[in-house]
């Protein structure tokens, strides 16, 4: 079946007892058992009777439980040095803290990541498109690479859903998502997921607690047996029951709502490079960006519902976003409704100037994010906004 009929049919892991088609929600963090060893093996893991849910509270968190499964002190992650900002700051001080070594990396540049793998490095990180560069690295090429040195590759691939990028065909282990944005698409609720492709030999990995899992329950099991029996239990950081049923209710319509999106993004961002006022728009769908041909390659003609416009200065940026009546000032990406930042003085913003010009992060740069508006609209509001 194509994606947005399986999603419709797909059904639930235990039936409901009313036949309800809409996933339901049980108000309760506590289930009756039949016996004590059914209680054992839910608790251990060794059936499907109802527990806490396995997706996570929140992107942010999906992120550091796949990074925090596969290190330990003294290991080091190769990242991109074009990620999100939480995502730097959990690699260079949340995790650098507790012994982690991080090296960033342009992973543009495939021979500079590969120069900076050795035998203690536990993983490659980054983004399929960064956030807010737009910039695109050669998916299959840093797989090539990371597995090679016996290496997991770590994606977040949440800028482009997974109804249209399949991260398993391009040599991706451990896909980190924020469900918040497309599956949500409303702002509805914060949540993460974390998905092992079963691909990873992690009897490689240098990680002490994966080599234990690994004797205990096979090479390729052993992530997800940290994560589920260690991380979650010992962390907490579970999606909420109420989000989990008000993502069911966004994923139903993931792909459809997608389309639409990137569709109007598309021909936004080419209506904004008609416009003498935006010194530049950056979007991997246009021709003549320098990641079309590899963008187009990994994600299609619809590589998102996001793209950037620069201003003179960071001022005009500022009266821009202010003036703005259909377009909403809002963080969230991916929303129903379009929104706008300002990336170095938000996600960016206790970063330093030097620090931002090194992750190429400007001042004279927005982010747009299109929601489900008329494109014309959207642009009226653009015109009106840089006059």
């Amino acid at each position: 079946m194509q994606y947005e009929t399986k999603i419709l049919t797909t059904k639930y892991q235990k039936p409901d007892i009313y036949g309800s088609l809409s996933m339901p929600v049980y108000y309760t963090a506590a289930f009756e058992f039949e016996s004590a060893k059914a209680m054992g093996d839910a608790f251990c893991g060794r059936s499907m009777a109802p527990s806490y849910a396995p997706a996570l509270n929140t992107g942010m968190t999906a992120i550091h439980y796949a990074l925090t499964a596969v290190s330990a002190a003294g290991l080091n992650i190769v990242a991109s040095k074009h990620l999100f900002g939480n995502s730097v700051s959990l690699i260079r001080d949340t995790l650098g803290y507790f012994g982690v070594e991080p090296r960033f990396v342009d992973f543009t540049k495939p021979e500079e990541v590969e120069a900076q793998i050795d035998d203690k490095t536990c993983a490659l990180f980054f983004e399929i498109i960064t956030n807010p560069q737009l910039f695109v690295a050669d998916i299959r090429q840093l797989a090539d690479i990371a597995h090679k040195a016996g290496v997991p590759l770590i994606a977040d691939t949440t800028i482009v859903p997974f109804s249209t990028f399949h991260a398993a065909d391009f040599g991706v282990d451990i896909e980190v998502v924020s469900s918040t944005k497309y599956i949500s698409g409303g702002g509805t609720g914060l949540g993460g997921l974390l998905i092992d492709y079963g691909q990873f030999d992690w009897s490689q990995s240098p990680s002490p607690a994966l080599q234990a899992r690994t004797k205990r329950v096979g090479k390729k099991l052993a992530f997800t047996a940290r994560v589920k029996t260690e991380l979650i239990t010992n962390l907490g950081g579970l999606m909420t029951p109420q989000v989990a049923y008000m993502e069911t209710l966004g994923l139903d319509t993931l792909d459809i709502r997608f389309r639409r999106q990137a569709e109007t993004t598309l021909w936004l961002a080419r209506q904004c490079q008609q416009l003498p006022e935006i010194k530049r728009v950056n979007y991997t769908g246009l021709e003549d960006n320098p990641f079309y041909e590899l963008s187009h390659k990994q994600f299609g003609p619809l590589p998102g519902a996001v793209f950037t416009i620069d201003l003179e200065s960071k001022e005009a940026a500022w009266a821009f976003i202010d003036k703005l009546q259909i377009i909403r000032r809002a963080t969230n990406l991916f929303d129903r409704k379009s929104l706008a930042i300002h990336p170095a003085s938000t996600i960016f913003g206790l970063f330093t100037a030097e620090q931002c010009a090194e992750m190429s992060v400007l001042d004279t740069t927005i982010r747009l994010s299109i929601g489900l508006e008329a494109g014309e609209d959207l642009l009226e509001d653009i015109k009106q906004s840089i006059l």
